[in-house]
């Protein structure tokens, strides 16, 4: 099935604060000439910044999405417009598009962003179809709160909440107030109850083991029960053992936690 491949929008803001707006996609601006500050303003068709939210009308066809476009009225983004561009069973693929102005100097209030709003009239009621719009922003009607949809994370519309899964550990660090690039380690799960070890890299940025410092480390220990919504941090600690869970969560299974090591902090 063919896809029509989503428009990209990048703001780069330079020394002379110059707007250049690079496209990809079915109308490539890019490989017609990027625009620079010698050209004569034009306006030409770009996708937006971001989509930040869908909405269904009672109908379940009539589709409304937030996107973000550059500065506020017609002057920075006009004729923005949502089109469906196909579907099947499973999804409703939707592009965004917006016209602005590409070359010469933006003005001032043209360098910031605002939301503005599409609508579109699906073929027929979304249900349980996924919506995918620009290809890499998905929502969903299971779970919402109507009107909105849901929009779907980085591991999909449905991961396994729990479950002594990948996609359920993942999930559960996702979850966790820790550092973006935390890494898991020894995991141990019994399917109602889980418990892994994180670490987040401190210290200078270089290349792993060149320089003292390089291999420092900050490590926690996190424990988790199964809920409905996926797994829920019951206690965190370092300590060997279940000494750190049992002091909040007797119940947790000794066999998970009986020969876990203490962890350093930071090492």
């Amino acid at each position: 099935m063919p896809r029509v491949r989503a428009l990209c929008a990048v703001v780069l803001l330079g020394a002379l604060g110059v707007l250049l707006l690079g496209a990809c996609g079915t109308e490539r601006a890019g490989s017609a000439g990027a625009a620079s500050a010698a050209e004569s303003p034009s306006w030409k068709t770009f996708a937006p910044f971001g989509v930040s939210a869908a909405r269904l009308a009672e109908d379940r066809r009539t589709l409304t999405v937030d996107a973000r476009v550059p500065g506020g009225g017609k002057t920075c983004a006009r004729r923005l417009r949502a089109v469906v561009t196909d579907s099947t069973d499973r999804t409703v693929w939707v592009q965004v598009t917006f016209s602005a102005l590409s070359g010469g100097s933006p003005r001032p209030d043209c360098r910031k962003t605002s939301t503005a709003t599409a609508t579109v009239r699906l073929p027929s009621p979304l249900g349980r179809r996924e919506l995918s719009v620009d290809d890499d922003t998905t929502f969903t009607a299971d779970g919402a709160r109507p009107p909105a949809l849901r929009r779907c994370g980085e591991l999909g519309c449905h991961p396994a909440p729990t479950g002594c899964t990948p996609a359920s550990y993942e999930q559960a660090v996702m979850a966790l107030d820790v550092p973006r690039h935390t890494q898991r380690g020894e995991t141990h799960c019994d399917g109602t109850w889980l418990v892994f070890s994180v670490s987040s890299r401190v210290g200078p940025a270089c290349p792993k083991g060149t320089a003292p410092g390089c291999d420092a480390s900050i490590g926690d220990r996190w424990f988790f029960h199964a809920a409905k919504s996926g797994w829920q941090p019951v206690a965190r600690g370092t300590k060997a053992g279940c000494a750190d869970v049992h002091r909040v969560e007797p119940g947790f299974p000794t066999a998970l936690c009986a020969d876990l090591p203490a962890l350093g902090q930071p090492r």
